[in-house]
């Protein structure tokens, strides 16, 4: 079962696959380590919450350094969409897109 990132207005943005998350392509933009999330490079983005990469104003937790070249898995599919989601939080998969 392929786990998606949504983005607010509730269209699927990517996916996770083991510690990466990937575009709806299949090409890694980012890492998971716990909820947090960070950029390949390794610099911190925002936390896993909802399905969503969001902005829970944390501050900065640092950089992790660089995840290597993960590969691309391929395309999972499309999930559809879920519904536009309420949140306190802002959404900033978009960061992990520059």
């Amino acid at each position: 079962m392929t786990d998606y990132i949504y983005r607010r207005n509730g269209h699927a943005a990517g996916f996770v696959r083991g510690k990466y998350i990937h575009d709806l392509s299949g090409r890694p933009v980012g890492q998971v380590r716990g909820t947090h999330i960070h950029t390949l490079p390794g610099a911190y983005v925002g936390e896993l919450h909802d399905k969503m990469v969001v902005d829970k104003n944390l501050g900065n937790l640092g950089n992790i350094g660089s995840s290597g070249t993960p590969g691309n898995p391929g395309s999972p599919g499309s999930p559809g969409n879920r519904g536009a989601s309420v949140s306190a939080y802002r959404d900033v998969f978009e960061e992990l897109l520059k």
